[in-house]
């Protein structure tokens, strides 16, 4: 036992884990996730990686957070550039997760703007730009907390890009979607 920093108990236990890392991926793939590219520009350079680990943080200052495997290629991107957009995408952009995931499409190329000094895609569902705030290490992972300074949202009604069991997936009555195979967000 020992007692965190806002004084909660936490039991951190002895013993190893009856699961290897492919066990703990695969149940916390049963979570269904919506589907962002996070961005950030530096040196006039945009730089955008798919994520699917993504939440408000506070509603009071408005907070994000996006968790970035410390191998990532944008880890050290974020915080070099100090300030990033989220883009959630919808059903119908799976083409853009995948762009950003390593597998672009052909003839296909994404389209930035700035929001408030940010890179969020154009055609995104909702941009956000947020200032890096805080960051957490978080195991083999890093927490990044953003303060958003402005956000859009288009008002189609569309459905949002999910992924669930290392698919993407969509809400039940939205609009029709070719569905991935497994692919990784």
């Amino acid at each position: 036992m020992r007692t965190s920093d806002i004084g909660i108990n936490v039991d951190r236990g002895g013993d190893a884990p009856g699961f290897d890392a492919r066990d703990f991926r695969n149940a916390m793939g049963q979570f269904a996730t919506g589907v962002v590219v996070i961005a950030t520009s530096i040196d006039g350079h945009t730089h955008g990686m798919t994520a699917n680990a993504f939440m408000s943080g506070s509603l009071e200052p408005p907070l994000i957070i996006v968790s970035v495997a410390c191998n990532a290629r944008m880890h050290s991107k974020i915080a070099q550039g100090g300030r990033f957009g989220v883009s959630m995408l919808s059903e119908h952009q799976e083409w853009c997760s995948n762009h950003f995931a390593g597998k672009p499409a052909e003839g296909r190329q994404p389209e930035f703007e700035s929001l408030s000094g940010a890179p969020v895609l154009a055609q995104a569902k909702v941009k956000i730009a947020a200032e890096l705030r805080h960051v957490y290490a978080c195991g083999d992972h890093t927490l990044f907390v953003g303060e958003v300074k402005s956000l859009e949202h288009r008002s189609r009604d569309e459905g949002p890009l999910l992924f669930h069991g290392g698919r993407y997936a969509r809400l039940a009555g939205s609009d029709s979607m070719a569905m991935g195979g497994a692919t990784q967000a």
